[in-house]
């Protein structure tokens, strides 16, 4: 069977098991089914670490100057959490459809230690933590075989693990596996962003500074802006608002948020109105100009919940991790 055909029978598994999403969640953990059938505009979404390979339909995302493609060629590697704008194509006839894999650094640091110091495994470890690498056939066969058991619950939960152990090995070896391994090198430019991010997410309502997270980071200010967009294709502060922005739209989407885009600036970190800075001025713009869109996905999650949007699932992104 060529690969266009496995693709075209993994897409169609992908959709029989859709349904089934939560109970496959719970069978083997870190494993979320991805399917639609209608494109999804420019939207922005936030990414948390994970790898996902698409099998039929495509993804692009934009990152400041920055656009990736994800697709049934290219797979994307994410390994710090990024907040960008994310557009959708699909359609009935060629769907969404895919599979993402949370990356567990435990079972990656234990694959590490299997393979030691074996002279085959030199990788440069990578800066960037977002990469995209060709979709082998080594790891299109694996995720067959993932797929096939996910519908066996005690195959699942016997030899699941053990399968995602074996992608984890192919990416970790592929051309991007160096952003696997600097995941889980310690006092790296990578693992020293990684913990100012995820200070970032802990306090994001808080007044945070460049300086304070150069600090976080022990680098001077010029070496952690160097550093942080090498790794996040952004800027600190831009970064800062991007997440800021993320939370807020998140917000009047998900808990049905009746209030201003001003009151939702405020609620993640900005200044009060009446002492409003430019950051704050342009935030709530930002948010204002994108109330048709949470609009139109409210609809959409009203029409889900009502049964007639069957097979677009990304058109609410779920709390945490999406794709």
């Amino acid at each position: 069977m060529n690969r266009e055909a496995i693709c075209l029978q993994l897409a169609d598994k992908i959709n029989h098991l859709k349904n089934n999403d939560k109970i496959i969640s719970e069978r083997l953990a870190g494993i979320r089914l991805l399917y639609g059938v209608e494109p999804g505009p420019r939207t922005p979404v936030m990414y948390q670490p994970g790898i996902i390979f698409l099998f039929s339909g495509h993804k692009i995302g934009y990152i400041n100057k920055r656009k990736f493609r994800y697709d049934a060629n290219e797979y994307l590697l994410l390994t710090v959490p990024l907040p960008f704008e994310c557009e959708t194509w699909a359609t009935p006839e060629v769907p969404l459809a895919g599979i993402r894999l949370d990356i567990d650094v435990l079972q990656l640091q234990e694959l590490l230690m299997d393979i030691g110091e074996d002279e085959r495994f030199q990788l440069p470890m990578a800066a960037s933590g977002i990469n995209s690498a060709t979709l082998s056939d080594e790891i299109l066969c694996a995720v067959e075989r993932l797929l096939d058991v996910m519908e066996r619950p005690l195959d699942a939960r016997i030899l699941g693990k053990q399968i995602i152990r074996e992608i984890l090995y192919h990416v970790l070896m592929g051309p991007r596996g160096g952003a696997l391994l600097a995941l889980v090198s310690r006092q790296t430019h990578f693992s020293l962003i990684s913990r100012v991010l995820k200070q970032i997410e802990m306090k994001y309502t808080e007044n945070l500074n460049v300086e304070q997270l150069a600090a976080e980071a022990n680098m001077s200010v010029s070496a952690f802006h160097h550093n942080f967009k090498a790794v996040t294709s952004t800027s600190p502060l831009q970064y800062l608002k991007s997440y800021r922005l993320h939370k807020a739209r998140m917000m009047m989407i998900h808990d049905g948020m009746k209030a201003s885009a001003a009151a939702a600036a405020m609620r993640v970190g900005y200044e009060s109105a009446p002492r409003r800075c430019g950051s704050a001025m342009r935030a709530h713009r930002s948010l204002a100009g994108s109330l048709n869109v949470i609009l139109a996905l409210r609809r959409a999650k009203m029409r889900q919940e009502c049964g007639q949007c069957k097979g677009a699932k990304w058109g609410i992104p779920p709390r945490g991790n999406e794709a």
